[in-house]
């Protein structure tokens, strides 16, 4: 902690951290303090925070879209933990944080040696605001972290309460002392990688975070929650529109501008809690979606697939285990489409072909063996299915169809090839916040309904489908967990629905009840089409794929949205509570609450880490939940 949190802002620590900018600015900078200038700092912690190629693969993909389960993968939706991918993240947002503070402390430096600018009052408020997102995001991963350390004293561990109570705190008096209307410093773009040095934006995008801390502590401490949200949005200074978004643009190669989601081994395949999410949520006909050559793959709504019992697990409360959709959803989110390519629509604009150094993402067909040891062949070209994770067992032996990524739905190539802008902050977030707080009774400047579409309508936006708005937010269907878009619509959808399914022995249709899953640890499984619900849902299917941290945020403190439990075919040995007793019922022993604290810290520092386990309340366990989570 003293080595990576600890900031010592002495002649040596800047003459280091400016060497880090020479691939941003023309002129390498002088090595005193002199010539060094704070938003060189700042700059260097929002580049660095962007994650470069080693730690977004462990931290953005396996860790945070493992956990909110925007992709396939088990890992830590197992319980599983790696130590050196948390040791490897404990550097990173050290360094992160280290060079945010340095901005501050160099502006002041600099200011009491008469050598200030009039911009650096500003310039350290946005270091602030920039420092309490980041000391969230460690929080928000960790538990509790030294508030301390950021004033230059040794760092002592405060608890998460202490934590967040100070994030809101730094963004409201810093938006407070942002001066607006103070002009920007020359060059402008070189420095603020973000906003150019637009002011007002800066106090947006802190008020908008504001919303989301207060949001996040609200299940617990409601009072203080809601005073500090209302502040917030009646500022009437948020994010409320794309040109306001808090972006930072990515860049071809290996850097901190390299894409998030670039690596091409990390296949990205649709997980099964968003396909269930999207599958006819929305009333949007695929025929209405893709081109009439794929009308034919089409099925008809009440159709769940071929029934391959011997090859696919059931032992999960996924409510589309056990089958394999042999064609397309008849009907299907318009932004699934968009964010994830069909198997063989090799012509799509958003198909993939990583990895490129095999041809597996045009290998569009798999063997499934049965225990008779006979095979056959599927062609997965033009279908649309996504699997649960957890154990497999024999099943998933018998499975080839899993391990080739042409024969699933996987990330768009748009996400993969480093050429977007990864997204910190998006105005449909302020507005699904707003339809949250709105939902509570919170004084805010527009309805819940209001702010639920609004915020529907800026997704769309972003995907490209805004001609399905109107249409969409209107629709009374069901997906498959219950959930309906239209937010006047709450009537609930029953215990089950009947549906059809293809025995693969004899090709005749089957009747089948298929029941609806229970949430059991939202309002004891009592709802699926609740506000609250589709508030979650819209927010979470939003920020897919560029935020996955707050979808994970969101099912740790309310339970929402709906995540199946893992399948358990052999026993996941890291979630000892989910067994063949009780795979049908939810439990937050079933989901991974946190990440431990690396080895490096419990090695250099065992009096501190002793604080942070003692304010946690609970083992240093990936299965312990945080202060404002579900308990």
């Amino acid at each position: 902690m003293k080595k990576y949190i600890l900031s010592c802002i002495a002649l040596v620590t800047l003459c280091t951290a400016c060497k880090d900018f020479e691939d941003i600015n023309n002129n390498p900078y002088a090595v005193d303090l002199n010539k060094s200038e704070p938003e060189y700092f700042l700059n260097n912690s929002i580049l660095g925070a962007q994650q470069d190629p080693n730690i977004a693969e462990r931290v953005f993909v396996l860790y945070w879209k493992t956990a909110g389960r925007q992709h396939l993968s088990t890992g830590i939706a197992g319980g599983t933990y790696d130590d050196s991918w948390t040791s490897e993240y404990w550097r990173y947002i050290s360094e992160w944080l280290n060079n945010a503070n340095a901005a501050i402390q160099v502006a002041n430096e600099k200011k009491s040696l008469g050598q200030g600018k009039p911009y650096y009052d500003n310039l350290i408020q946005m270091s602030r605001i920039w420092r309490a997102y980041l000391m969230s995001e460690f929080s928000d991963n960790f538990g509790p972290q030294p508030i301390n350390a950021f004033q230059g004293n040794n760092p002592t561990f405060n608890s998460e309460k202490d934590v967040y109570y100070y994030i809101l705190e730094e963004l409201k008096d810093a938006t407070a002392k942002m001066d607006v209307n103070q002009p920007a410093p020359s060059n402008t773009n070189a420095y603020d990688m973000v906003y150019g040095f637009k002011w007002g934006q800066w106090v947006k995008y802190a008020n908008s975070m504001r919303m989301r801390i207060a949001m996040r502590i609200a299940e617990v401490d409601p009072a203080k929650a809601k005073a500090e949200f209302e502040a917030a949005a009646n500022s009437n200074m948020y994010i409320s529109n794309s040109s306001e978004n808090f972006t930072v643009a990515e860049k071809d190669g290996w850097s901190p501008l390299s894409g998030v989601m670039s690596r091409e081994w990390n296949s990205q395949i649709l997980s099964a809690t968003l396909n269930n999410m999207y599958i006819g949520l929305g009333g949007i006909n695929s025929t209405d979606q893709l081109p009439t050559t794929q009308h034919a793959s089409v099925k008809n709504s009440d159709y769940i697939g071929i029934k391959y019992d011997e090859q696919f697990t059931t032992m999960t409360n996924d409510p589309s285990a056990g089958y394999w959709l042999d064609g397309l959803p008849n009907k299907i989110d318009p932004r699934a489409y968009k964010t994830f390519y069909i198997p063989g629509d090799l012509t799509s604009p958003v198909y993939s072909l990583y990895p490129t150094y095999t041809n597996q993402a045009t290998t569009n067909y798999g063997d499934l063996t049965f225990a008779d040891n006979s095979k056959i062949t599927v062609n997965a070209v033009n279908t649309w299915n996504a699997y649960t994770v957890g154990n497999w067992g024999v099943k998933g032996q018998r499975n080839a169809l899993r391990n080739v990524v042409g024969c699933m739905p996987a990330l768009g190539k748009q996400y993969r090839e480093s050429k977007n802008s990864r997204i910190f902050f998006a105005s449909w977030e302020t507005y699904f916040l707003m339809a949250e707080a709105a939902l509570k009774g919170w004084v805010v400047p527009m309805s819940d309904e209001a702010a639920y579409n609004k915020g529907i309508q800026d997704s769309f936006a972003y995907n490209g489908v805004s001609q399905f708005y109107g249409q969409y937010i209107a629709s009374t269907d069901y997906n498959r967990d219950g959930t309906s878009v239209s937010y006047s619509h709450i009537a609930e959808p029953g215990v089950s629905h009947t549906m059809k399914y293809k025995d693969p022995a004899t090709g005749n249709l089957v009747s089948v009840n298929i029941k609806y899953p229970v949430n059991t640890i939202y309002k004891n499984g009592s709802v699926k089409n609740d506000k609250l619900t589709k508030i979650i849902t819209q927010k979470y299917l939003a920020n897919t794929p560029w935020l996955p941290l707050e979808a994970w945020n969101d099912q740790r403190r309310l339970g929402l949205p709906f995540f199946e439990n893992p399948a358990i075919e052999t026993p996941l040995v890291n979630l000892p509570n989910l067994n063949s007793g009780n795979y049908m019922t939810n439990s937050i022993q079933n989901f991974p609450q946190r990440l431990r604290y690396p080895s490096t810290f419990r090695n250099t520092d065992q009096a501190g880490y002793d604080k942070a386990i003692q304010l946690l309340g609970g083992q240093d366990a990936v299965l312990t939940p945080l202060w404002w989570a579900k308990h």
